[in-house]
């Protein structure tokens, strides 16, 4: 039987390296015209991968011509004789395009949208709306906060779902988290001390490495940021998600809230960055109130995006600046253009004002509560059981699951790889070496989740621990 190895994939995904490996063997001709190629279940037992892997390499072999199927009998190789077949290297978009999560049993390591939840039908009418009764407007530079149609309709969400009291001019529109937390470095400058969580979201540090800043990590205990840590940094502004760290899930309780705003009322130049990731998503009871709506020194600087709540693609963030720092932004920064379309503003106005939002929200809620009842059940009715403990948070799209086993949490991450499971280790998001509770905890998202295969995804975690 045909035996390919899966050692050296680099960025490949499983499918296209099985496919490209059968493709130059066919090339080659070391399969022959008439060859039949192995069933899709003895192939996928014998690689050790899914059939899902197979079916996926066997189908991208016969939309390009290199082998045909006989229904109930298999695929065979074509006959190539007359063909001049060269050697075609896929490009990086080729690969792109081509993966997805059907590429895995399952994939747990993405948090991105499902691409069937966007509300296009509404969308396209909005924008339909945009362009009848805005045409003017749409064609007027915006200010550089956004337009103020929008500003408004975000600080009346604001007011209602997470009882903040802010002006549309304190809110500040941009395309994307990152853009915005580039345009605070400018802000708050260049010469402060900033402070991120450890365990926390790489790409902050990312963000700050690329503009050499100076940044300390800061680590945690199970209320979120030690502040006496965070204290002795010597610090400026810190960068914090209360509502619901990722990756760990802790949501910071009042008590602690209450600290870290002491923290920054000590001092004229602290500030803390609230990113009010997932808060839309608490699955049970009510939201804690955010820092911002506690504040009374005007020290917090609040951040959130509609990219988790509307579309992956949608790169349309907001933050909400103290009045001081507003008006340091409209005088030192105000050279910088509005980075969102008019177009989408307008219909995301609309979005808003006439209630979509809300729904789209509530509706969301409803679905993501589903994927976890349907995720934590198959864990529980399957032999991973007994060999794991669920850590879940009420708020957020992830809990963390922690595994009894002997692997180290790389050795595991790669075995379930190979047979098609995607997922991230705890450890992998610290500085340094990671404390005892991340040993064998992985970071289980499920707003991307397929559960087609999802049992089969499950016995492959097993599988993989067992051996």
């Amino acid at each position: 039987m045909l035996t390919y190895s899966f050692t050296n994939l680099k960025n490949e995904s499983l499918y296209t390296h099985l496919y490209q490996c059968i493709r130059q063997d066919i090339i080659d001709g070391k399969l022959i015209s008439g060859e039949k190629l192995p069933s899709k279940r003895s192939f996928a037992k014998n690689l050790g991968v899914s059939t899902i892997t197979i079916e996926n390499a066997y189908a991208q072999l016969l939309s390009e011509g290199y082998i045909y199927s006989i229904p109930k009998k298999g695929f065979y190789v074509s006959d190539f004789k007359n063909n001049a077949i060269k050697p075609v290297k896929l490009t990086t978009e080729n690969v792109e395009l081509s993966s997805g999560y059907s590429d895995f049993l399952a994939d747990f390591s993405s948090n991105q949208t499902r691409p069937e939840n966007f509300p296009f039908s509404i969308w396209a009418k909005l924008m339909r709306e945009t362009f009848n009764t805005n045409s003017p407007d749409l064609m007027t530079k915006p200010p550089c906060g956004g337009i103020i149609g929008l500003r408004k309709a975000i600080a009346t969400h604001l007011e209602q779902f997470r009882g903040m009291h802010v002006q549309p001019e304190e809110i500040f529109i941009g395309a994307g988290t990152e853009y915005l937390y580039g345009l605070l470095i400018q802000l708050l400058g260049f010469d402060k001390k900033y402070a991120i969580e450890n365990p926390g979201y790489e790409k902050i540090a990312a963000i700050y490495n690329s503009y050499n800043v100076k940044y300390h990590y800061i680590p945690m205990d199970e209320k979120g940021i030690l502040v006496n840590e965070l204290e002795n940094s010597g610090a400026d502004v810190v960068h914090i998600s209360p509502s619901h760290h990722f990756p760990t899930g802790i949501v910071t309780p009042i008590s602690r809230r209450y600290e870290l705003l002491g923290w920054a009322a000590a001092s004229a130049n602290r500030y803390i960055i609230e990113d009010d990731y997932d808060s839309e998503f608490r699955l049970t009871g009510k939201p804690i109130p955010s820092l911002q709506s506690m504040d009374i020194t005007q020290k917090v600087i609040y951040i959130n995006t509609f990219t988790k709540s509307l579309s992956s693609t949608m790169r349309i963030s907001y933050m909400v600046l103290p009045p001081e720092l507003a008006n340091r932004f409209l005088e030192q920064l105000s050279f910088y253009s509005c980075t969102v379309s008019n177009f989408e503003q307008y219909a995301l106005m609309r979005f808003i004002n006439e209630g979509y939002f809300e729904k789209h929200i509530n509706r969301m809620r409803n679905f993501y509560h589903k994927q976890r009842d349907i995720l934590l059940d198959a864990i529980k009715r399957s032999p991973l059981s007994s060999h794991v403990t669920i850590m879940e948070e009420d708020s957020g799209l992830h809990f963390l699951l922690k595994l009894k086993m002997e692997l180290s949490d790389k050795e595991f991450v790669q075995r379930a790889l190979q047979k098609g499971v995607k997922l991230n280790s705890l450890s992998a998001y610290y500085h340094d070496s990671p404390d005892d509770f991340a040993a064998h905890t992985f970071i289980i998202n499920y707003s991307y989740l397929n559960t087609e295969h999802l049992a089969e995804a499950i016995n492959v975690l097993y599988d993989c621990i067992k051996k």
